[in-house]
């Protein structure tokens, strides 16, 4: 993960009023929509489990996997750019 998406994970980490909002939001729908295709959410559900034990490796990866595509990678960006305002 680079050092933005760190510091966009630190953020939302520490505000939960920011995360929800952002959860609610085109840009966060579009993102869970990435992060769940596939499997119907199962790898997300054990990464978020994986995370909340201290071990958010598998979290990585899957953000790691959606920033690979151009469409991917623009929503991270937009998500850094209205987490930032």
């Amino acid at each position: 993960m680079d050092d933005k998406t760190s510091r966009l994970v630190n953020q939302l980490k520490g505000n939960p009023a920011m995360l929800r909002a952002l959860m609610q939001s085109q840009d966060g729908q579009a993102l869970m929509q990435m992060l769940t295709q596939g499997d119907q959410g199962a790898a997300l559900q054990r990464a978020v489990q994986s995370a909340a034990k201290g071990r958010p490796e598998e979290m990585v990866k899957m953000v790691n996997q959606v920033m690979q595509s151009p469409e991917g990678a623009d929503l991270v960006e937009r998500i850094n750019k209205a987490v930032q305002k």
